[in-house]
């Protein structure tokens, strides 16, 4: 372990094995330690005698559950978008063909108490029962005008310079009333709060260009894909690729300690009393607690079921997006369900997940809006952690921390800090 790196990344969270795996790639000479003994950090999955021991303390599950090892439980679970920047990442660095990839049956939306399908384009704008008859006519023209939008194109602009017009501009030129906002913003371009109401509306019609161009990808019922057997090959896949371009894996490695030099940069990092050297440092927050700071909690209920969730159109992996307004909440609430059709549970079972931000202590009761629509479950588990963010200068100390995983239910925002950490990592785009 007495030798000199490029980067030494703590942690095998997706994260980091995605960092790790960008980072030899580029040749750049990688040691990767877990304390763990397994992959996956806090992305790890588990089988049923794992998940009982965590969430109830004991090993031994009931047997009308059928065999642990059939179990599959992704502690962050999240869909893929199938165009978006985690399949485009996949598919550049040629991990796709460690993973098999399966389409998600539905995504949906919560509106006045009901689930609906999220319509994303004109024509399912004209069929969906969340507007009225002249509501539709406007939404479809709306989402012409996203559809046909192409930066490049002044032409397709309608006069409009997105970059300078707020989002809620845009939405009043189309006269669309709140209800429709609600899941255009949510459930299509899928902002986790209403702030992007007031800010540039460019973002917002590239997420909805996205959505649609997912959904088209595959020609599935939602835009979203999910892996064969769950998430827990993802940072087992990127470990195979930094290992094929020459990157070190050690796990089991106890109290790495970073070592930092008197002028605060970090030299190397210290495990079971040998020190690897290193230019830089990437890592999750519980590797450096001294330098991040609690952002929130995210809270959230799992539960096994033997029926898919209703009024899904009987769909056997879906995501529900609760919208804020819809609960009175300040932020949205998600639920994702998944099941045998994707390899994580045994033969008629299905596993979700209701998640959201903690805004109080009584998680059963902040979470009901959403167990609600699950239906009867055979087990329900609750727990919540902590959210951290980094507050160092990496330009100072050379240590690149990693964002905790928020609580929505796709990767958009987890791959948006993976490549924001790259480009800081190394001093260019991806």
């Amino acid at each position: 372990m007495d030798e000199e790196y490029d980067v030494i990344v703590l942690g095998t969270g997706l994260k980091e094995c995605i960092l790790s795996g960008l980072l030899s790639v580029d040749g750049l000479k990688v040691l990767h330690m877990d304390r763990f003994d397994y992959y996956g950090g806090e992305s790890t999955s588990l089988n049923l005698i794992q998940l009982w021991k965590r969430l109830r303390g004991s090993d031994k599950p009931p047997a009308h559950l059928g065999p642990s090892r059939d179990y599959n439980v992704d502690m962050i679970p999240k869909f893929m978008m199938a165009n978006g920047t985690l399949v485009r990442v996949l598919i550049h660095t040629d991990v796709t063909k460690y993973l098999a990839f399966k389409a998600v049956d539905g995504s949906y939306v919560y509106n006045k108490g009901k689930v609906h399908k999220a319509p994303s384009n004109d024509m399912e704008a004209l069929k969906s029962p969340l507007m009225g008859l002249f509501e539709k006519r406007r939404a479809r023209k709306f989402f012409i005008y996203v559809q046909d939008y192409d930066e490049n194109d002044p032409k397709t602009h309608e006069g409009l310079d997105l970059t300078r017009v707020t989002a809620r501009e845009l939405i009043a030129k189309y006269g669309l009333d709140e209800n429709t906002v609600d899941f255009i913003g949510h459930a299509v371009a899928l902002h986790r709060d209403d702030r992007y109401l007031d800010e540039p509306a460019l973002d917002t019609v590239k997420r909805m260009k996205l959505y649609s161009e997912s959904l088209a990808r595959f020609q599935g019922g939602s835009p979203y894909i999910y892996p064969l057997y769950g998430l827990g090959e993802l940072p087992q896949a990127f470990a195979r690729l930094s290992a094929v371009y020459g990157g070190t894996y050690m796990l089991n490695k106890p109290e790495c300690k970073v070592e930092f030099d008197e002028e605060g940069k970090v030299w190397g990092v210290t495990s079971e009393g040998e020190t690897a050297r290193c230019k830089k440092v990437v890592c999750d927050p519980s590797y450096l607690p001294n330098k991040v700071r609690k952002l929130g909690k995210v809270t959230r209920a799992i539960a096994i079921m033997s029926h898919p969730i209703p009024n899904t159109g009987d769909s056997h992996s879906v995501q529900v997006i609760l919208p804020q307004k819809q609960l009175g909440r300040k932020s949205d609430m998600y639920l994702f369900c998944c099941s045998y059709t994707h390899n994580v549970a045994p033969k008629g079972k299905f596993i979700a997940f209701v998640s959201t931000e903690a805004e109080t202590d009584r998680p059963e009761l902040e979470l009901k809006p959403g167990i609600d629509l699950l239906g009867p479950v055979d087990e329900l588990f609750f727990e919540t952690y902590d959210i951290y963010e980094p507050v160092n200068e990496p330009s100072l100390d050379n240590c690149f921390i990693s964002t905790s995983y928020d609580a929505t239910t796709h990767f958009e925002s987890t791959v948006m800090d993976v490549l924001h950490m790259y480009r800081m990592i190394t001093g260019k785009g991806c």
